[in-house]
């Protein structure tokens, strides 16, 4: 898995090769596919150009969202970012918006390689907060849920999440509010 340096050469190396003209091929592509211009982008790829033209175009990932369909901004932008899956029309939206191929769009509806940490423990304040928490309240969390639920866990998969601003006097607060089927473990 390529690191949060590596990350930001490849950035920097497709927008020097774009402002110069030409195209950005990765280590990945061989010469046939130089010579024959037909390129798919590596998942990581997608997700850097998808980050370059929201920038470019000054979209928010809620702006993105609504475009793209209904659905939870959460999952898209996680799909956008490489962790999640658009459906075919979803995936056709986002790419209409965002002068994305149609190889492109068919990437976004496959199953990525979820899991995107580059260092465990993460290195980013933002998510490190939430490795924080799991490691303080996760054997809260987990006697709770089991004395509630019993033994079991919660899905990531029958999942939904909200994200909301709460204001507050002492200064606004990030309300994040998680739901997920419980699943028991089967006895056999």
């Amino acid at each position: 898995m390529p690191s949060q340096m590596d990350a930001l050469i490849a950035r920097r190396m497709i927008l020097l090769v774009r402002a110069l003209g030409g195209e950005y091929f990765s280590p990945q592509h061989n010469q046939e596919d130089r010579q024959r211009k037909f390129i798919v982008p590596t998942r990581a790829e997608l997700t850097l150009k998808i980050q370059d033209e929201k920038r470019s175009r000054g979209l928010s990932w809620k702006e993105i969202a609504e475009a793209i369909g209904p659905g939870s901004p959460i999952l898209y932008t996680a799909a956008l970012l490489g962790q999640m899956v658009l459906t075919k029309a979803e995936a056709e939206s986002a790419a209409k918006l965002l002068g994305l191929s149609e190889t492109e769009a068919a990437i976004l509806t496959e199953p990525p390689h979820r899991g995107s940490l580059a260092t465990v423990p993460p290195t980013d304040p933002l998510i490190y907060r939430f490795y924080e928490l799991v490691q303080t309240y996760g054997t809260t969390w987990k006697a709770l849920i089991e004395e509630e639920f019993g033994d079991g866990i919660m899905s990531a998969i029958d999942f939904e999440m909200h994200i909301e601003r709460e204001p507050n006097p002492k200064g606004d607060r990030v309300k994040i509010d998680m739901s997920g089927k419980f699943l028991p473990y089967k006895r056999y």
